[in-house]
C-alpha cells in the first residue's frame, strides 16, 4: 500500500507542478499580448507627433524666409551685386570714354604698387588709422569710466554733448571746423594773434594738414563708443567689483581683472567699426582739403573718388583700389578680432 500510496502522490504532485507551469505560462503569454497591444496603440501616436510638427516647423521656416525676402534682394542687388561688378571692372580698363572695357588681367593692380600718389594715399590711410583707431578707443573708454557711475542727469548730459558732432551731420561739423583752421580769419590763429605769435598753416601746409584731419575725425567718432561704454560699464556685476575690493584688489585691478573682461565685446565693436570708418575716411577729406596740399590729405578712399569721378575718369583703376582697400579692411578687422578675442575667433 505505501508503494501505491507514494505513486499517488507523486503523480498528484507532478499534476500540480505541470497545472502551475501552464498557468504561468498563460499568465505570461497574457501579459505579453496586453504589452504588444499597448505599443500597438502607442505607436501611432508617436508617429503622428513627429509628422504634425514637422510640418509646422516647415511653415514656421518657410514664413521666415518670406520676411527676409525683401532684405535678401536689398543685400543681393546693392551690395553683392556691385560689389561683383568692382571685382570684375578690376580686370578692365574700362573708363569714361570706354564704359565697357577690354579684360587686361592683372595690369591694374601691378599699376597701383608703382603708383607714387597710391602709396603716398595708402601710407595717408595707414597712419590715420594707426593715430585714431587707439585714441578713439582709450579716450572713449576713459570718459565712460568717469561718467557711468555719475548721477543720470549728470551722465545724460555728458552723452550728448559727446553725441552731438554724430547727429549733427559731417557737413555741418567740417564747416565750422574749417573756420576755426582758416589761416587768416579763423578762431586758432585769432587766438594766437591775439598772445602775441604767428599765425599757422593749419590745412594749408602739408606737416598739418594730416594732423587735422584726424583731430576731426577723432571728434566725430567718439559719440557712439563714449555711449556703448557707458552702458557696457553699468552692466558690470557690482558683486564681484565690492568682493574684489574687500579681498584688498587695487582700482587697477578691479578694472584689468573684472570689468575689462567684461566690456571686452564692446572694446572689439568700437575697435572694428573706428578702423572701418578711418579707413573709409573720405566727406571730411573732400569738404576741407580736396586731398590737399599736394596730396598729403589723400587716402586710398578719396583717391579712389579722384580717380573716378573727376580727373582721369579711369573706371577699372578706381575698382582696383577699392578691391585692394576692402582686402586690407578685412585683414586688419579679423587681426583685431584674433588678437581682442584671445587668441580665437569665435
Amino acid at each position: 500500500m505505501l508503494p501505491s500510496s507514494a505513486g499517488c502522490g507523486g503523480r498528484e504532485f507532478v499534476f500540480r507542478v505541470g497545472f502551475s507551469e501552464r498557468i504561468y505560462r498563460e499568465e505570461v503569454k497574457y501579459m505579453e499580448n496586453t504589452t504588444l497591444s499597448k505599443q500597438k496603440i502607442s505607436m501611432p501616436g508617436k508617429k503622428k507627433a513627429p509628422a504634425r510638427s514637422t510640418v509646422l516647423q516647415r511653415r514656421e521656416t518657410m514664413v521666415a524666409y518670406l520676411f527676409l525676402l525683401p532684405a535678401l534682394f536689398f543685400f543681393v542687388g546693392f551690395v553683392i551685386t556691385p560689389m561683383a561688378m568692382g571685382i570684375i571692372t578690376s580686370f578692365t580698363d574700362a573708363s569714361f570714354k570706354n564704359p565697357k572695357g577690354n579684360f587686361i588681367g592683372v595690369a591694374n593692380y601691378v599699376r597701383l604698387f608703382k603708383d607714387k600718389i597710391f602709396l603716398k594715399s595708402a601710407i595717408n590711410t595707414v597712419i590715420i588709422v594707426v593715430v585714431a583707431v587707439p585714441a578713439v578707443t582709450a579716450f572713449s573708454l576713459w570718459v565712460g569710466s568717469s561718467i557711468y557711475k555719475m548721477r543720470s542727469g549728470i551722465r545724460s548730459f555728458f552723452r550728448c554733448v559727446f553725441y552731438l558732432p554724430v547727429v549733427t551731420g559731417s557737413v555741418a561739423v567740417v564747416v565750422v571746423w574749417k573756420w576755426m583752421f582758416d589761416k587768416y580769419d579763423g578762431l586758432f590763429n585769432y587766438i594766437i594773434k591775439s598772445l602775441g605769435g604767428q599765425p599757422l598753416p593749419w590745412t594749408s601746409g602739408e606737416s598739418m594738414a594730416l594732423w587735422c584731419i584726424i583731430l576731426i575725425l577723432f571728434t566725430t567718432s567718439i559719440g557712439q563708443p563714449i555711449v556703448l561704454y557707458v552702458a557696457a560699464l553699468g552692466n558690470v556685476d557690482a558683486s564681484l567689483e565690492e568682493a574684489a575690493k574687500v579681498d584688498g584688489a587695487s582700482d587697477f585691478q578691479v578694472f584689468w581683472r573684472i570689468k575689462w573682461p567684461s566690456i571686452m565685446p564692446t572694446t572689439l565693436y568700437v575697435a572694428v567699426i573706428t578702423t572701418i570708418n578711418s579707413f573709409q575716411c573720405f566727406a571730411l577729406i573732400q569738404l576741407l582739403t580736396s586731398g590737399g596740399p599736394n596730396y598729403s590729405t589723400s587716402t586710398v578712399m578719396y583717391l579712389l573718388y579722384d580717380t573716378a569721378f573727376k580727373t582721369t575718369k579711369e573706371f577699372g583703376y578706381a575698382d582696383a583700389m577699392g578691391v585692394v582697400l576692402a582686402i586690407v579692411i578685412a585683414l586688419f578687422s579679423a587681426l583685431q578680432f584674433k588678437v581682442m578675442n584671445g587668441g580665437t575667433t569665435e
